[in-house]
């Protein structure tokens, strides 16, 4: 291409030392940027790594344009290199040096061979072999390509930075846990804990090698934010596995606490279904008695000891034994409410039984407590008191005893002692002594 004259005014000397003292601090600003982006930790594992998915996509992208960054930079030294030979030729420079400067420092002055993406020839001519660049524009383009390459890089080790040594930390306390549910037979096959730790352990050992080979697949970039970096760590597969690790744990735990507490636990068991028994077999006794001296009342049948239950305590203190506390855990919880149910059935049956017992026992005490009453007032001689007193005790104490036919005659003596004592007590109405005190 022929020189086509400077673009503009042609710049005087202040503006050529203005400019030259601009663009120098540029320069070293950009060098700076591009050795520290060449030591980045990150970019050298990206260099050294085995990549896939989208980080190899990008990371191919990102080494050619770093390498396209170092292109433009040293176009852009060797065009300010120019540039101070030329304003160092003499002291005041010539109006051809200005020209030539303004061309060199305002125009499309730096010529860059094989700079972009290769046009393919058409009919319009061959393929372009370099661009022309402004100084200006050369370093536009430079920080472009800088904070793309820099945005992938941080990305990446920020990444690796973060993921790979908490999945470490992560699969540490998982063989922790597998050592101690396979203490306590939580072992994969035989217990639902023991297939979630192999499930979580092949996870983990997927997870680290995606992390590794693939690190902007954990990446989310954060929005409205225009920073190299701008972004964090996407952990949720990490966090999925650390929940499901801690929900082992749990479980673990809880079966541990079976392993302390069992004894004890058995033994209670043990206790409150011996109390059931004997409550059972004092309903039993009872049932046999109430037959006996009460009649005219139906009692309930008694049913006989849990069995099942036996069987199931024998079967825990099986596993007791054994050591296989993943099975005695679910097993002893299940034990101590049914055990617990079954006492509170065995109560309610003996209270049932008992009830008509309890019924007599009652109508007994009512019958003497009137008795004592009227004998107090000085009706204990009252013919029609004596013969219903003498009625109701006949029944209330003969066996067997026929309950309703007692609590009739009960109540035949209390109304009979309310009409004799309504005259000595004045002051109370006359249907409600006659109604009898209960």
């Amino acid at each position: 291409m022929g020189v086509t004259g400077p673009p503009g005014p042609v710049m005087d000397r202040d503006e050529v030392d203005r400019a030259l003292a601009r663009l120098g601090a540029e320069h070293e600003a950009i060098e700076t940027s591009l050795f520290a982006l060449q030591d980045h930790a990150g970019r050298r594992l990206l260099e050294g790594a085995r990549l896939t998915g989208t980080t190899q996509e990008r990371w191919a992208a990102a080494d050619q344009a770093i390498t396209l960054l170092w292109t433009y930079f040293d176009a852009y030294t060797a065009a300010l290199r120019s540039a101070r030979e030329i304003r160092a030729r003499r002291r005041w420079s010539s109006r051809e040096d200005l020209v030539e400067l303004t061309e060199l420092l305002r125009g499309e002055s730096v010529t860059v061979a094989g700079s972009g993406p290769s046009t393919p020839a058409s009919i319009t001519g061959p393929a372009r072999l370099s661009d022309r660049f402004s100084l200006a524009d050369l370093v536009e383009r430079m920080n472009d390509l800088y904070a793309s390459s820099l945005d992938m890089v941080v990305a990446a080790d920020a990444v690796w930075s973060a993921l790979p040594a908490r999945i470490d930390l992560l699969a540490a306390e998982l063989g922790r846990t597998r050592q101690l549910a396979h203490s306590v037979g939580v072992r994969p096959g035989e217990h639902p804990s023991g297939d979630d730790l192999e499930r979580i352990t092949h996870a983990l050992t997927r997870l680290r090698e995606d992390v590794v080979s693939d690190p902007l697949a954990y990446w989310r970039s954060g929005s409205g934010s225009s920073a190299p970096g701008g972004g964090r760590p996407d952990t949720t597969a990490y966090d999925r596995e650390a929940q499901a690790l801690e929900e082992v744990r749990r479980e673990i735990d809880a079966v541990l606490t079976v392993r302390q507490d069992a004894e004890v636990r058995l033994g209670r068991l043990r206790d409150v279904l011996s109390r059931a028994d004997r409550t059972l077999a004092e309903a039993r006794s009872a049932r046999g008695e109430v037959l006996a001296k009460i009649a005219a009342f139906e009692v309930p049948a008694v049913s006989g000891p849990p069995t099942a239950l036996q069987e199931q305590l024998a079967t825990a203190a099986e596993y007791r034994w054994s050591a296989q506390w993943h099975r005695l855990s679910p097993l002893l919880e299940t034990l101590e409410t049914r055990a617990e149910d079954e006492l509170l059935r065995a109560r309610e049956s003996l209270t049932a039984v008992t009830q008509p017992l309890a019924v007599r026992a009652e109508l007994r005490g009512r019958l003497d407590a009137y008795k004592a009453k009227v004998a107090r007032l000085g009706f204990a001689e009252d013919p029609l008191l004596v013969e219903r007193y003498d009625a109701a005790r006949r029944m209330l104490w003969s066996a067997p005893c026929d309950l309703r036919a007692a609590e009739d005659a009960v109540l035949r003596y209390q109304r009979a002692a309310a009409d004799v004592l309504v005259p000595r007590v004045p002051d109370q109405g006359g249907p409600a002594d006659r109604r009898g005190e209960s």
